[in-house]
């Protein structure tokens, strides 16, 4: 979903997150939401030729939030993203992600988040810590989040909003295929870049 960070920021001391988690204007968001994939993106950026940088996005997802406002330690996501929506822009490309030396996406057909903690780290940022499951790996990863707000759309739609960011080494969940460059350096860089542009809709009671 993350969507995924590996890298640490600011500490969170106890008493900090006993301060920033007491704000009762958050407490009306509490709810079940479904995320809308019309409206969200689950994007990556690697290193190419260890030159220029290769983006992409993955096109057929979907995810659950449960939010409590009051509390947000308790609120929780799960974010499924089909392997084989992952689009370059670049026909070939995509074939090659698709197949057995990266996604193997005929075999393993999602990629699975399910968060295990929730922390809010300032006014509007969170970290949503959990599990990872690619190809059958799964690995401890967390997401920086920003909350971007909440709305009522044209048609009475409850939404949030949130973005998010995460770095990952895609040889941790056994995503190794590369080519040594003649000059030096590999073809893909190990590192990978997630950003997240989610939009959830809260579901009826």
């Amino acid at each position: 979903m993350g969507i995924f960070s590996r890298r640490t920021s600011e500490t969170v001391t106890p008493a900090a997150t006993a301060v920033l988690d007491a704000d009762p204007a958050l407490a009306a968001l509490t709810g079940d939401y479904t995320i809308d994939p019309a409206h969200s993106s689950i994007g990556f950026t690697v290193r190419h030729a260890m030159v220029t940088n290769v983006r992409g996005n993955f096109t057929d997802h979907e995810g659950t939030l449960r939010l409590d406002g009051a509390d947000p330690s308790r609120s929780t996501a799960v974010v499924e993203i089909r392997t084989a929506s992952v689009d370059t822009g670049i026909a070939d490309r995509d074939t090659h992600l698709r197949g057995g030396d990266f996604f193997d996406a005929e075999t393993f057909p999602l990629m699975t988040f399910r968060s295990t903690a929730a922390a809010r780290t300032g006014a509007d940022t969170y970290r949503l810590t959990g599990e990872l499951t690619i190809k059958d790996v799964t690995r401890p990863l967390s997401l920086d989040l920003e909350f971007n707000g909440a709305a009522t759309d044209p048609y009475g739609n409850e939404r949030v909003g949130f973005e998010g960011r995460a770095e990952i080494l895609r040889s941790e969940w056994g995503l190794t295929w590369n080519a040594a460059l003649e000059a030096g350096g590999v073809m893909v860089s190990d590192k990978v870049k997630l950003t997240f542009d989610i939009s959830a809709i809260r579901k009826a009671a």
